[in-house]
């Protein structure tokens, strides 16, 4: 069985007969965890085995573990500092900066495959100029070019974890002050002074080797009256054509405010996909993911399925051994070392 278009959630901290039953729907081929389905590291990775072996290739089993007030597992897991603490050191010692942000992509990557976690959406590229509260310290910096220098940093570290990255939000969402989880954002500006701005951190991010790219639910309409994420001219013409972006495209959470301007769950399924969306993410509503599910009965992508299926987490280390490993407790000494900060979880 191949894996398919649509990436569900889980109500709790196991699997219901019913959430079984739409995990092993072949238009089904991914789970993403939150802080709900949580409890500690032992239950974290019994959940991701369980949900690995109900299919061969196994589904993808992603989460939002970014860091800062962005990271869905606390208690267990070392507390991985914002983004903006690396923008915020670059200032100081440039090369600091770097390592200290490879080493966190590589730790975040690491405890989270030692559970068994495939892949962590993660890292954001949009710009920090302090006008979007949700966006806010998830910003690596407010010059684009030092973003695709640490987040490229970032990057490695979770490659040698075995972790591929997602860049997010395509084309950027820092220039809106809207959140687009209760609103509908709009960016008024001209694709000139978006692409070099915004877009920036993704082409560099894309060359070097970045596999997967969100789109932002934020309509730009002197390029597109629709979001991003719906819009053909954003994801083929300017991100696979111009961007030569070869990767994984999936969408933001089709339940946020900004995705219901096309209609009900299943037209916004249909519109992310061909608009050249890979695979959609259904999140806090059963219901609308068996309505898309359903809809999606006789959808099939074989280059999507290629794609995806290089989303898979590589390698295999335990827990154990990781805690024990050098590498992991010098690094998290080193992030003990930057002192305490805000690290309330951000429900996005």
């Amino acid at each position: 069985m191949s894996l398919g278009p649509v990436m569900l959630d889980l109500v709790g901290t196991f699997i219901t007969p019913e959430e079984r039953e739409m995990m092993l729907h072949p238009q089904t081929g991914g789970v993403i965890l939150f802080t709900r389905n949580y409890e500690t590291p032992e239950q974290i990775a019994a959940l991701v085995q369980e949900i690995h072996a109900l299919r061969t290739p196994h589904l993808l089993v992603a989460v939002d573990h970014e860091g800062g007030r962005v990271q869905r597992f606390r208690e267990g897991f070392t507390h991985i500092p914002p983004a903006a603490v690396y923008g915020k050191q670059y200032a100081d010692d440039k090369k600091q900066a770097k390592q200290l942000a490879r080493d966190c992509g590589w730790l975040m990557a690491a405890e989270c495959r030692a559970v068994g976690i495939d892949m962590s959406f993660a890292p954001v590229l949009d710009i920090g100029i302090g006008l979007s509260g949700v966006i806010g310290d998830r910003a690596y910096h407010s010059r684009p070019e030092i973003i695709a220098e640490l987040a490229h940093e970032y990057m490695q570290g979770m490659h040698k974890a075995g972790m591929e990255a997602t860049g997010k939000h395509f084309p950027g969402h820092g220039s809106v002050k809207e959140d687009s989880h209760t609103a509908h954002p709009v960016d008024k500006r001209s694709l000139n002074d978006i692409m070099m701005e915004d877009v920036i951190p993704f082409e560099r991010m894309i060359n070097y080797g970045l596999a997967a790219v969100m789109p932002a639910h934020v309509v730009y309409p002197a390029i597109d009256d629709k979001p991003a994420g719906y819009s053909h001219i954003w994801l083929q013409e300017i991100l696979r054509q111009r961007l030569n972006f070869q990767g994984v495209i999936f969408s933001d959470d089709l339940s946020m405010e900004a995705a219901g301007v096309v209609g009900d769950f299943a037209a916004r399924a249909d519109r992310a996909l061909n608009a050249g969306c890979d695979m959609v993410l259904v999140c806090n509503h059963s219901e609308a993911a068996q309505q898309v599910l359903e809809s999606l009965e006789n959808y099939s992508n074989p280059a999507s399925q290629m794609r995806l299926i290089r989303m898979h987490g590589r390698g295999d280390i335990s827990r154990k051994e990781l805690m024990a490993s050098t590498q992991w407790k010098t690094v998290v000494e080193k992030i003990k070392q930057l002192g305490d900060g805000p690290n309330l979880e951000l429900d996005v």
